[in-house]
């Protein structure tokens, strides 16, 4: 695949099904540029979403299938529990570790299209909530590309919007509705000139485009381009390196996971609550047990031993109280619940 070449990169989440029908909607019907689409959706569940957006679109729609051949005017939906990526002129789609506890990932598909097309590259960030999108955003915009994002206040869940909008700075700002339009045109402009590239950048975005589609992020050298951290995979429990492009800060495990630091936060206090149940469950079983121990002690006679194994019981029995008060106390905190303004 050549630097000139353009292509088109959309990245939406809640609220992602209709605005993707109002953009492709705008879409000329003779576009000659590939479009991807990347929607979070449910893993266990059959994505009907071609066949919606096609009802809109005056371009083919499709399942992407990995190593087809690129095809302009044609638009790629990822599919469930698949990222969506690029591979030279070729369409990747593959199993390889989430990104901020999603698969597919807008970041890893974002991050492939600026590693292929350069500055031909168009990222489009859509509704839906927390920060997927933002740090390939970024990337496509340091690689030269064009950034394209909805209007906040026109997105029916404006996390990723406002949250790309805090790290980069937008060549065009509108609402879905006016996308299709812009991207016609912006499919016909000259691909402008590529910047000077950092190599330690160039090396990080294609060791993680190929982390995406592979996995096996230690042997891909992620430990010497991050920087380790105290920090661990909620997926896996390895060891996370912290990893800073621009003012985005994210993190990256040995073996591939990759987090935001507001996907990171949600995902720490998400197993911090399993864990609280997980003690729960261990406290009450061993109060069944002892329970069980002493009535079996109590028939046989033995009503001093009997009595102590109540008497444990009790006490763990409390103890499971105080776990469960805990438990229901609990919060589910991520950098977009945080950075809500308190209600009145």
């Amino acid at each position: 695949m050549k630097k000139h070449d353009r292509c088109i990169v959309i990245g939406a989440s809640a609220g992602g099904v209709e605005t993707l029908r109002e953009v492709v909607a705008g879409l000329p019907a003779d576009l000659r540029v590939p479009v991807f689409v990347v929607l979070h959706i449910p893993p266990y569940a059959a994505s009907i979403l071609p066949k919606i957006l096609a009802k809109a679109c005056p371009l083919p729609v499709i399942h992407a299938k990995d190593g087809e051949r690129v095809s302009g005017g044609t638009v790629y939906v990822a599919s469930p529990d698949h990222h969506l990526l690029i591979e030279g002129g070729r369409v990747a789609v593959k199993r390889g570790p989430k990104e901020n506890r999603f698969r597919p990932s807008i970041d890893a598909l974002f991050r492939s299209a600026a590693h292929v097309y350069g500055p031909g590259a168009v990222g489009v960030v859509l509704s839906g909530a927390l920060d997927d999108g933002t740090s390939g955003l970024w990337s496509i915009q340091r690689t030269g590309g064009t950034v394209v994002i909805q209007q906040p206040g026109d997105a029916r869940f404006d996390s990723m919007p406002r949250s790309a909008l805090e790290y980069v700075v937008p060549d065009h700002l509108l609402p879905a509705a006016e996308m299709g339009p812009l991207l016609g045109r912006l499919a016909l402009e000259p691909v402008p000139a590529a910047p000077p590239m950092d190599p330690h950048f160039e090396k990080l975005l294609a060791a993680e485009v190929k982390i995406a589609a592979e996995g096996g992020a230690f042997q891909k050298g992620i430990m010497e381009l991050g920087t380790l951290t105290p920090f661990t995979c909620p997926e896996c429990h390895g060891a996370l390196a912290r990893i800073l492009n621009g003012l985005t800060l994210r993190f990256r495990c040995h073996t591939g996971h990759a987090y935001t630091d507001s996907a990171l936060l949600e995902g720490v206090m998400e197993c911090a609550g399993e864990m609280l149940w997980q003690v729960i469950r261990t406290l009450e079983e061993s109060v069944m047990l002892l329970n069980n121990m002493g009535t079996h002690l109590r028939e046989a006679g033995d009503m001093g031993r009997a009595e102590a194994f109540f008497t444990k019981a009790r006490i763990l029995e409390k103890r499971s109280r105080a776990f469960h008060d805990a438990a229901l106390d609990h919060e589910s905190l991520s950098g977009d619940n945080l950075g809500q303004k308190p209600e009145n």
